[in-house]
């Protein structure tokens, strides 16, 4: 199948399988992953180590100012740069997640980030994988998608994958902090996780990866823009 370059959006709640669908979907169609929620981490990362909290509004808004953050687009993922410095082996552990969930609905921060998002979409053949892809950067992308799984289920994978990562791994803790990022995600006044009224909502729960990925190949072959060589 070949493809003209179009923009994929896959949003959806932590542990639905957004990530891992969206690079594998995007390995196969010869796309560039775009993994916008790092830009979101990035910053958090930024503060954290800066001992800055989102409150203090002052330092908050002069260290976002003059930060520097940039994407370097590759087959295998997004690499996230802050002031020069390639972040992103920092931007996956918990404390940067449910910081990343707080300040992505401040304007400021949406502000800074939105425009770097859409860069990375103006020329198309990208899939890109978020919370608010479909309702607020791409609305015009050609597929839209929302994944989504029992929350038990997703917890087991957010436990499963971290464990995976460094062999640690509270449940109770990694539970608890999933339903708070939910929380934080679904009722935000700006750009709360919702389903974009066009997008196709595949439940993943007793999905395999495998699964998950024809079914999204399924979704973006029907789409009429697809060409056939």
């Amino acid at each position: 199948m070949k493809l003209g370059k179009m923009v994929i959006v896959i949003d959806g709640p932590a542990g639905s399988g957004k990530s891992t669908v969206s690079k594998l979907v995007a390995q196969k169609l010869g796309y560039h992953y775009l993994d916008t929620g790092a830009l979101y981490r990035a910053v958090a990362y930024m503060l954290i180590r800066a001992g800055i909290r989102e409150d203090d509004q002052d330092n908050f808004k002069k260290i976002l100012a003059a930060a520097e953050i940039s994407y370097e687009k590759s087959p295998a993922g997004m690499f996230v740069r802050v002031n020069g410095e390639d972040v992103t082996a920092h931007l996956r552990n918990e404390e940067v997640s449910l910081q990343a969930s707080k300040i992505s609905a401040l304007p400021a921060v949406r502000e800074k980030l939105l425009p770097v998002q859409r860069a990375a979409g103006r020329d198309g053949g990208i899939v890109a994988e978020g919370r608010d892809m479909a309702t607020v950067v791409f609305p015009v992308a050609e597929v839209k998608i929302f994944l989504d799984a029992d929350e038990n289920e997703r917890i087991k994978r957010r436990h499963a994958e971290l464990a995976a990562r460094d062999g640690k791994g509270d449940y109770a803790l990694i539970a608890e902090g999933l339903r708070r990022r939910d929380h934080q995600d679904r009722t935000r006044t700006v750009a709360p996780l919702k389903p974009h009224e066009d997008a196709v909502h595949i439940d993943t729960t007793r999905m395999s990866i495998d699964e998950v990925v024809e079914a999204v190949l399924a979704v973006i072959n029907r789409h009429p823009s697809r060409e056939f060589s």
